[in-house]
């Protein structure tokens, strides 16, 4: 019994937060993150909600849309830079812009997944982040 005890400390689920504006995509992203084993803590829906729900929740990987109304992704990026210049921030965008890319690329962002892309990709990209080989190099993919 203690064994299963220390499998589950060692393997504790990573807490994720979900930032889009579209409802039905973070519907689908918390449910298909859920299903992979995520834990999913917090929603948000602009820049703003994803820079106070990081501050409260300081979740492990955050994923942000880009584009939203009101205050967008990079905003939320720049804001969770000068909370945490080390936090996992998984950019998701349809912007396939070079200014964008340059943006993403200044702040830092620890990857950038366009849409639209496959789960289990993503997931792969999670856990590439956790390993030390792909710290400080932003990884674009699409």
């Amino acid at each position: 019994m203690s064994c299963t005890k220390q499998v589950e400390n060692n393997h504790r689920l990573k807490t994720v937060l979900v930032v889009d504006d579209n409802p039905d995509v973070r519907s689908l992203l918390v449910e298909l993150l859920e299903l992979k084993n995520f834990q999913v803590v917090g929603t948000g829906r602009n820049g703003n909600d994803a820079v106070t729900l990081y501050g409260k929740l300081k979740p492990d990987i955050t994923l942000l849309d880009v584009v939203m109304p009101d205050t967008d992704g990079l905003y939320a990026l720049d804001h969770i830079r000068e909370m945490n210049s080390d936090a996992a921030v998984i950019m998701i965008t349809t912007d396939l812009s070079q200014d964008t890319a340059k943006r993403l690329e200044d702040l830092r962002a620890t990857a950038v997944v366009y849409k639209p892309f496959d789960i289990n990709d993503l997931v792969k990209i999670i856990h590439d982040i956790e390993s030390a080989a792909h710290a400080g190099q932003i990884k674009f993919f699409n």
